[in-house]
């Protein structure tokens, strides 16, 4: 049951310290924001046991009714505090406590228009958005531009994803947050001309690591990234005019009294609470109930590795009994199923699944008019009318849930065809995951069918392009950090083949090992997991490492940081119930030699999955220290993983 308290301390202007200036702490007194009018300008400032974050940094919108970047003055001020208990079953953690001291300043502009911006500050983190009130006789508006900024300290470098140029790549189907990282830069080498996405890392050198991003985003706003680097700052941007083919607005229309979502601030002396954090979703609420309860699990899917020619009766019957052998929950059933098999058929092969204990997942092009993508079922998704006959048929024929792909950018028009989808399946029982995606920001609270985004370079770069699968331990020691930070990261992993193709004779070659493939199970979280496994890996791979993905979760009741250096190295603990799975991954060139602190695992004597310096995976057992100290190795593209 949830349970929401809200303590509510109002105090106007009590938050002044000097002249105009307002602050407000973390609970444990270490997270400090300061708010001030400077020059005219409405301005911020964090501080972090007592280090500064961020240096004066603006503030402000721009909307079509007023200027609130410009010839501001403070109104007013008031804290409070806001506690919650919630529970949500598709994030990295069960049970979240979140309490924060909140401040809500009030600002007016030249037109004597109000604006308030509420910031929350709860430990380690930070959370704030724009609350803007009706202003006469005007009950709508369009917002703009953001002016919100993020003024580092010179030295800090950057882990950023670039944005990709709209209307680019595959059928046009750019942006899909498919770029790499670029890792450690210095501020003024973030150059990347359409800015970064969401979430972005920073380093403070031994002062403090800084993670960006937002949260909240749903139909009645537009999704935004960071900008370059430019005049010493980042700042938020809305989507580039050119996105969704250059139709729509690339501001928000919003009625008054409206809100924006919120920009959320983790900090930490160390990886930990970046890590650890759930802010995302601590600042949300969910947006509809449940319509039934979800079952979360793991699947198989056929594209990923035997790509379109698997596309056919014959081969998804395979897959099937794939599942069914490794205990999988799910198929997912990819593109052009409703040509090369057909309506009919594919009601035969959903029974074929529900025979053998497996439920079914569907493919479908979101895309009626956003780009150039091509592959079928189109035309489904993209409608009121077509998605809820679509969605008629696939209740009726005991689909479970949908993969959607191709969208055309964070456009608001995008983000209200995400929700529409959303609601919709829900009304027909229908979970969704989405593909060719934005970043999800806090869906897997608002949305209760939702459960999981790509939007990441993903597994099918692994088939497609040998500089990912040279940079693969690379990626995977930094998405902890970053992507599956804030939210759920459908990467469709764990691919044990030799070679990535049907033959798995030649070809595309997997340069990480086995445990490497076995960690990235428990590194990359995702309620519901789409394993890259094919029909061949029951006989050409060994029987523990099968045995270990039979009954490995999806679903973790707490996450814990261990180790790690984005870019470098990677160690994470999860529990499901009272089951520890620590995963570490190494993308170093030489093996590396960790000794790790696990309190939760102390004392034990432990199973352990990891590779020998030829790269072969093996298992054992290991016992962990009193003290909770154990020594491992990871070999250069290999990993490990322990369970209790």
């Amino acid at each position: 049951m949830k349970k929401i308290i809200v303590l509510y301390c109002l105090i106007i202007a009590s938050a002044v310290y000097s002249q105009n200036t307002m602050s407000v702490s973390s609970p444990d007194g270490e997270l400090i924001l300061n708010v001030l009018v400077k020059s005219g300008q409405a301005v911020y400032s964090v501080t972090y046991k007592g280090g500064i974050v961020l240096e004066d940094s603006p503030l402000g919108l721009i909307t079509n009714a007023g200027d609130f970047t410009a010839n501001m003055n403070f109104v007013s001020s008031a804290t409070a505090k806001v506690e919650e208990n919630y529970n949500q079953t598709k994030i990295k953690q069960s049970q979240v406590s979140y309490k924060a001291n909140t401040l809500n300043c009030v600002f007016s502009n030249a037109k004597e228009q109000k604006i308030a911006v509420l910031f929350q500050v709860s430990n380690n983190n930070i959370a704030f958005r724009y609350e803007l009130p009706s202003w006469g006789d005007t009950k709508v508006c369009v917002v703009t531009e953001e002016k919100t900024g993020f003024n580092f300290p010179s030295s800090t470098t950057t882990f950023l994803s670039p944005m990709m140029r709209p209307m680019t790549g595959f059928a046009r189907t750019a942006p899909s947050y498919e770029s790499g990282y670029e890792a450690d830069l210095p501020l003024d080498k973030a150059t990347s001309s359409e800015g970064y996405v969401f979430p972005g890392l920073f380093h403070l050198g031994d002062k403090a690591w800084v993670l960006l991003s937002e949260t909240g985003v749903s139909s009645l706003y537009t999704g935004s990234h960071l900008s370059k680097y430019k005049d010493g700052l980042f700042t938020v941007e809305y989507p580039n005019p050119k996105q969704n083919n250059g139709f729509g607005s690339s501001g928000a229309q919003i009625s008054l009294p409206g809100v924006t979502p919120w920009r959320t601030i983790t900090v930490g002396e160390t990886l930990k609470p970046i890590v650890e954090t759930t802010i995302p979703f601590d600042v949300v609420k969910p947006l509809y109930k449940p319509s039934q309860e979800y079952k979360m699990g793991r699947g198989s899917w056929s594209w990923i590795v035997w790509q379109d020619n698997s596309m056919n009766y014959d081969d998804q019957v395979k897959y099937i009994d794939l599942a069914a052998a490794m205990k999988l929950e799910y198929i997912l059933i990819d593109a052009w199923w409703d040509e090369r098999i057909g309506y009919e058929k594919m009601k035969e092969l959903i029974q074929y699944a529900k025979s053998k204990n497996v439920e079914v997942f569907l493919w479908y092009n979101s895309n009626g008019s956003a780009n150039d993508a091509f592959q079928t079922p189109l035309n489904k998704m993209n409608t009121s009318i077509a998605r809820k006959n679509e969605m008629k048929w696939l209740k009726e024929a005991g689909v479970k849930g949908l993969k959607v792909d191709f969208f055309g950018g964070d456009k608001q028009e995008t983000m209200k065809l995400y929700e529409d989808i959303l609601s919709d399946a829900n009304d027909y029982g229908l979970m969704i995951i989405f593909h060719g995606t934005t970043l999800p920001r806090g869906w897997e609270k608002m949305y209760p069918n939702f459960v999981g985004s790509e939007a990441v370079l993903a597994s099918e770069m692994l088939i497609f392009s040998q500089d990912v699968r040279e940079k693969e331990a690379y990626f995977a020691s930094l998405h902890p950090f970053i992507r599956n930070a804030v939210g759920s990261m459908e990467f469709g992993g764990v691919l044990l083949n030799k070679f990535l193709n049907k033959g798995n004779k030649k070809g595309q070659e997997r340069l990480t090992t086995d445990a490497f493939q076995l960690a990235t199970a428990v590194l990359f979280q995702n309620p519901v997991q789409m394993f890259g496994l094919t029909p061949n890996n029951l006989q050409d791979v060994p029987a523990f490492e099968l045995d270990f993905l039979k009954s490995v979760p999806t679903t973790w009741d707490e996450t814990v940081f261990i180790d790690g250096y984005p870019g470098k190295y990677s160690v994470i603990a999860r529990r499901n119930n009272q089951k520890w799975y620590v995963a570490g991954v190494n993308a170093e060139k030489t093996a590396k030699v960790l000794k790790l602190k696990l309190p939760m695992l102390a004392g034990q004597t432990i199973n352990m999955y990891n590779d020998k310096a030829n790269k072969e995976t093996y298992t054992t057992t290991a016992k962990v220290s009193k003290k909770g100290d154990l020594i491992i190795t990871i070999q250069p593209n290999g990993g490990f993983v322990l369970t209790n």
